[in-house]
């Protein structure tokens, strides 16, 4: 097993893992999935920015995570907020917290605040993960996505990594 930075090799692989999220589950509100070149385009927009990892075991990529900017404003640049995804067969086996175990001390070393994950409610493995890493809830936005037929409420967890007084700059990934 290793976590690793992704590369562009990587976009399929990950791209598998994430569309069956987007077709037949309220984890992601994305409703189409995204073709191999939008993907890579996210993901290279992502890492120009923020660490985006995976998780590989023999050469086959199980779940990655990354983060991304939590809102575009300039007083928001040292929040971001993460988002981490297993291969379905896989769920269960510490992955995503080998993941945010790798993601978060990233995080703080780049110059991060707060880390932010937005879940689909209900959805007790991923309330689980997060909480056991440290993430409180902090709100919840009631109906906030209609999918498969219904309106899902997603609630919002919150991770402070770090509080100064005058924050730097975030150090980019090509730093850390």
């Amino acid at each position: 097993m290793k976590i690793r930075s992704i590369t562009d090799h990587d976009t399929q692989a990950v791209l598998d893992i994430y569309a069956p999220y987007i077709e037949d589950s309220s984890i992601s509100f994305e409703t189409v999935v995204p073709t191999a070149d939008e993907f890579k385009n996210r993901i290279q927009e992502t890492t120009a920015q923020y660490p985006w990892l995976v998780y590989e075991t023999a050469g086959e990529i199980l779940g990655y995570a990354y983060a991304c900017a939590h809102r575009t404003r300039a007083a928001y640049a040292w929040s971001v907020d993460s988002a981490i995804y297993v291969s379905r067969p896989h769920l269960g086996q510490g992955i995503g917290k080998s993941l945010y175990q790798a993601l978060l001390p990233l995080l703080k070393t780049q110059g991060v605040a707060n880390v932010y994950a937005g879940i689909t409610l209900p959805n007790a493995p991923s309330v689980g993960l997060h909480e056991s890493c440290g993430f409180t809830l902090v709100g919840i936005y009631k109906d906030v996505g209609f999918k498969q037929g219904r309106w899902w409420d997603v609630g919002w967890w919150q991770l402070p990594l770090s509080r100064p007084d005058q924050p730097m700059p975030l150090k980019p990934p090509s730093r850390l």
